[in-house]
């Protein structure tokens, strides 16, 4: 198999745009490949100590088969067996385990142990300034929030799988997570964080809940986090005393959607400041389209519902969108604890409204753009789907991380129609060369590579 570098000194003169693209040193993949690494070291090999193939490896392995985007274990361990090269000097892994040796080695390992890696990334972006670019609202980190399923099946479940009956009386095993991601208005990047898995606890008889998983999500995120300031946003399920309270616990600011049929209450208590005219109303011209108008009204101060009058006072913003006619086009409210004013209203309204980036940026990308979320990689008995759960999560935040800062992986982004593009070539270079890093892989994309006219000499 011939090295990166001899293709390009022998194809040097077609190579034309072959050019070094300056790399920040602490803010590329094979440093983060690094880190990770040094991170799975970090778990406890729960296995005998003579193991042949360390726990650290499996771990990179399962990470680099997400990271390569391959749809099944099956074509993981066929690269294994085909071109095992690359894998060792691109991902620092000594010793490569099957697919059943990788099920059975991961299986048992605790999420809780893979949460390392996740603060390292995001301590790397905290040092290279990066996150920077992520601030809305007087230097806030907005942090959608979300649960999305990621297994479902009528003839395969585990112990720790959630269970329903359905009309036809037969038993639908179902896997859900619940993960965050800090968004921006104003970027198609998110930065996704370590998920909370919705399965049935251990020694629990019952059902998880997303309330409950929501609960030891916020509780790890400000462990590991304590002074970051963070606004939160979600969708109108969460708009509840409970669930407010316990982001008041944490010390999260908070914009979360509200709909009439879920909170009438409110809504009654708004029309009725209308109506007094004790609300404040006013619209903005669009900056680009002079036919559409920004419309908002706002309460500041307002019971949530009946129950917590005197309790729990919220801020409502109500926002709408009307064409050159005057007809509505969209409407949205949702209730804060930020003061509501003229000047800010539109900044909350944009925060609130990016929420959705942690369903299409994040769990639509997952689902369709290559990293396969909702394909079983294997059940296991006790943790093996939450783990690959987690590899996969990991191996989307560097990809983010590269996108929003790594000028090789933008360079190398550009030269593809798609995502899928991208990863196609990643494996089409990783499969045919020996690549030492992914830096050399991602330059031979950006530089463009040669067809080659294959000759056969015939006896």
């Amino acid at each position: 198999m011939p090295s990166l570098d001899q293709f390009f000194h022998k194809h040097r003169s077609t190579v034309k745009t072959y050019r070094r693209i300056k790399m920040r040193s602490h803010l590329n993949a094979d440093t983060f490949y690094a880190r990770i690494r040094e991170d799975f070291d970090r778990v406890k090999d729960h296995r005998a100590s003579n193991t042949k193939i360390s726990l650290s490896d499996t771990l990179m392995s399962g990470f680099a088969m997400f990271c390569l985007k391959d749809p099944s274990l099956l074509a993981f361990d066929e690269r294994r067996q085909d071109d095992p090269d690359s894998l060792n000097t691109v991902f620092g892994i000594k010793r490569i385990p099957c697919d059943s040796q990788m099920r059975s080695t991961l299986d048992p390992v605790s999420v809780s142990d893979l949460r390392r890696p996740f603060k390292s990334v995001f301590a790397q972006l905290q040092r290279g300034k990066v996150l920077e670019k992520m601030t809305w609202l007087n230097d806030h980190y907005l942090l959608a929030l979300d649960g999305t399923g990621i297994y479902t099946s009528e003839k395969m479940g585990s112990d720790y799988c959630l269970r329903k009956r359905k009309r036809n009386d037969k038993v639908e095993y179902y896997q859900q997570m619940f993960a965050g991601a800090f968004v921006h208005p104003e970027r198609s990047e998110v930065i996704p964080t370590c998920p909370e898995m919705i399965i049935k606890q251990d020694g629990s008889t019952k059902n998880d809940c997303e309330r409950n998983a929501a609960k030891r999500y916020l509780a790890d995120l400000r462990r590991e986090h304590p002074h970051l300031k963070i606004i939160v946003t979600e969708d109108a399920l969460s708009s509840n005393a409970p669930h407010i309270m316990e982001l008041q616990k944490h010390d999260l600011r908070y914009i979360l959607g509200v709909k009439p049929k879920d909170h009438e209450y409110l809504f009654q208590l708004v029309d009725e400041a209308a109506e007094s005219g004790n609300i404040t109303e006013f619209h903005l011209p669009d900056s680009e389209k002079a036919e559409v108008h920004h419309c908002f009204r706002f309460l500041n101060n307002v019971p949530l519902n009946k129950s917590s009058e005197g309790s729990l006072l919220i801020n409502f913003l109500e926002y709408w969108e009307t064409d050159g006619d005057g007809n509505v086009k969209r409407r949205f409210s949702w209730v804060t604890d930020l003061p509501i004013t003229r000047e800010n209203a539109y900044d909350i309204m944009r925060a609130g409204r990016a929420r959705w980036r942690i369903e299409n940026e994040t769990f639509n990308t997952l689902k369709n753009q290559g990293y396969n979320l909702e394909h079983n990689y294997g059940l296991g008995k006790q943790h093996l789907s939450a783990v690959f759960a987690h590899l996969m999560m990991l191996a989307f935040l560097v990809d983010q991380v590269q996108q929003l800062c790594c000028p090789l992986f933008q360079a190398a982004r550009s030269k593809c129609r798609s995502r899928g593009s991208l990863w196609e070539k990643i494996r089409i270079v990783f499969k045919t060369f020996l690549a030492r890093s992914m830096e050399e892989i991602l330059h031979c994309i950006a530089c463009g590579i040669p067809k080659q006219k294959m000759e056969i000499q015939w006896e």
